[in-house]
């Protein structure tokens, strides 16, 4: 029996899902597959020590794991993690984009991210 399952994410710059990747320190390399399928995680550290692979499949990527033997609570912490670290990453460009400099940020027990731009005009 597979153990093999496939997350489609929100997720559709390969920039940022590597920044997010890095940020919460995992190692991850570009691997070309065909039709442009591109990114292959090692996870070597943190939560899970799996292989993960990021597809793009249309828009976005697609995850895909042997979730095995990972309790589904760390599984999905794992993804909550990537997916705020994603966001904040696709923020902070579209803030630049429109004039915006990060001025500070701060890390609630909450786990939110409190972001404080300027725009000068």
């Amino acid at each position: 029996m597979s153990h093999i399952s496939r997350i489609k994410t929100k997720m559709v710059e390969e920039e940022f899902l590597t920044q997010a990747l890095t940020d919460l320190g995992y190692t991850w390399q570009v691997v070309e597959h065909r039709a442009g399928q591109r990114v292959k995680t090692r996870f070597k550290s943190g939560l899970i020590s799996r292989e993960v692979n990021f597809v793009k499949a249309g828009d976005t990527y697609s995850m895909s794991a042997d979730w095995w033997g990972i309790p589904t609570a760390e599984r999905q912490k794992f993804q909550e993690q990537l997916l705020q670290r994603y966001a904040y990453h696709a923020a902070c460009s579209k803030f630049q984009a429109q004039g915006f400099d990060l001025v500070s940020e701060e890390a609630r027990e909450s786990g939110q991210i409190r972001l404080v731009l300027r725009r000068v005009a």
